[in-house]
C-alpha cells in the first residue's frame, strides 16, 4: 500500500482552514465542528478536521485503487482553475462550471450532448465541410461548441456515472448532492461553518472560500488518487517505472501522468533555484559597480581644484603685468 498524504494541524493553520464565516451566518448543524468565536467569526476545530480529512483521502485512494471514477465538483470562481488542474493531474474527472440538472440522474441525455460536442468539433476541424457554411452558421457552431466544452469538457470521457463525488462548497453544489444521494453515490465534501453536513458521507470541516485552502484540498485529493493509481497498476502486474510494460492503453496513460507530475514538480524547483541564482548574481554585480563608481567620483574632485587654482594664478599674473 502506497503512503497516503499526511497533514498536520499546523499545515491546516497555514492554509487558513480554521476560519469560518460570521457567527450570524452559521448553520447550527455545524456546532459539533466549531471550536469557538473570535472577532464575531467562527473558528473551526482542526483537531476534528485532521482525522476526518484522512478518512476522506483513504476513501479516494480505495475508490481509484479499485478502478473507480472520482468526480471533482466546484463551480465557484476561486476553485474553477484548481479543480481542473488537479483532476487532470490524477487522471480523474471534474465539473468546474454550473451544474446542469440530470448529469447523474439523466445520463442518457448528457451522453447525447457529449456526442453532439464531438460532432461539432469534427465538423469545424474538417476544412471541406466548413466551406459549406456561411459565416453566421460557423459563428453559431463555434458558440455551441464553447458552451458544451464549458459544461462537459471534464466528463466527456467518463463513460458513465462516477463511483465517488468530491465537492467543495456544498451550498453552491446542492443539486449535485441531491442527485448523488438519490443514486447512493458516496460524497466527500468540504463543509464550512455555514454548510449543512447532512447527507455527506465524508465531511471535511474547513474553510471553502480561501484559494490557499482550496489548493491544499485539491493537492491532497490528487495525491491520494495518484497513490491509488500506483497500487492499482502494481496489483495488475504493471511496472510503474517502465511504461513499455503496461498492458493496456489506460494503464499507460496512468503511468505517464504519474511521471509527468513528478517531472513538473522537479522542473518548478529547478526553475526557482535558477531564478534565485540570477537575482543574487544581479545584486552582487550591481553592488560591485556601485563600489567601483564611488572612488572614481572622489578622484575627479582634486582635478577640478587644480584647474581653479591655475585659473586664479593666471588672473593674478595678468593683474601684475598691468
Amino acid at each position: 500500500m502506497s503512503d497516503l498524504p499526511k497533514v498536520s494541524v499546523s499545515d491546516l493553520l497555514d492554509a487558513g482552514i480554521h476560519f469560518g464565516h460570521k457567527a450570524s451566518r452559521w448553520n447550527p448543524k455545524m456546532e459539533p465542528y466549531i471550536y469557538g468565536i473570535k472577532d464575531n467569526i467562527h473558528i473551526i476545530d482542526l483537531q476534528q478536521t485532521v482525522p476526518l480529512l484522512q478518512l476522506a483521502l483513504k476513501k479516494i485512494y480505495e475508490t481509484v485503487k479499485n478502478n473507480g471514477k472520482v468526480l471533482f465538483v466546484s463551480s465557484k470562481v476561486q476553485a474553477t482553475a484548481l479543480i481542473a488542474e488537479y483532476a487532470q493531474k490524477c487522471d480523474q474527472y471534474y465539473i468546474n462550471h454550473r451544474w446542469l440538472g440530470g448529469i447523474l440522474t439523466n445520463w442518457s441525455t448528457i451522453s447525447r450532448s457529449i456526442k453532439k460536442l464531438e460532432t461539432i468539433e469534427k465538423t469545424l476541424a474538417n476544412a471541406d465541410e466548413v466551406e459549406n457554411y456561411i459565416k453566421k452558421e460557423l459563428l453559431d457552431l463555434t458558440r455551441k461548441k464553447e458552451k458544451l466544452v464549458r459544461s462537459f469538457s471534464g466528463i466527456r470521457n467518463i463513460g458513465g456515472r462516477p463511483n465517488l463525488i468530491v465537492i467543495i462548497d456544498t451550498n453552491k453544489e446542492h443539486l449535485a448532492i441531491k442527485e448523488a444521494v438519490k443514486l447512493n453515490i458516496p460524497i466527500v465534501a468540504v463543509v464550512d461553518s455555514n454548510s449543512d453536513p447532512d447527507n455527506i458521507d465524508f465531511p471535511i470541516p474547513g474553510n471553502d472560500d480561501a484559494i490557499r485552502s482550496i489548493r491544499l484540498y485539491c493537492s491532497l485529493f490528487a495525491e491520494a488518487a495518484l497513490a491509488g493509481i500506483q497500487d492499482s497498476l502494481k496489483n495488475s502486474g504493471v511496472d510503474v517505472g517502465a511504461s513499455l510494460a503496461a498492458k493496456t492503453e489506460k494503464d499507460l496513460e496512468g503511468v505517464k501522468k504519474i511521471e509527468k507530475t513528478a517531472k513538473v514538480s522537479k522542473a518548478k524547483v529547478a526553475s526557482k533555484d535558477i531564478s534565485m541564482d540570477i537575482k543574487v548574481a544581479e545584486e552582487s554585480t550591481s553592488s560591485e559597480v556601485e563600489t567601483i563608481a564611488k572612488p572614481v567620483k572622489k578622484a575627479t574632485k582634486p582635478k577640478t581644484a587644480v584647474t581653479k587654482t591655475t585659473k586664479n594664478k593666471a588672473t593674478a599674473k595678468d593683474s601684475v603685468a598691468q
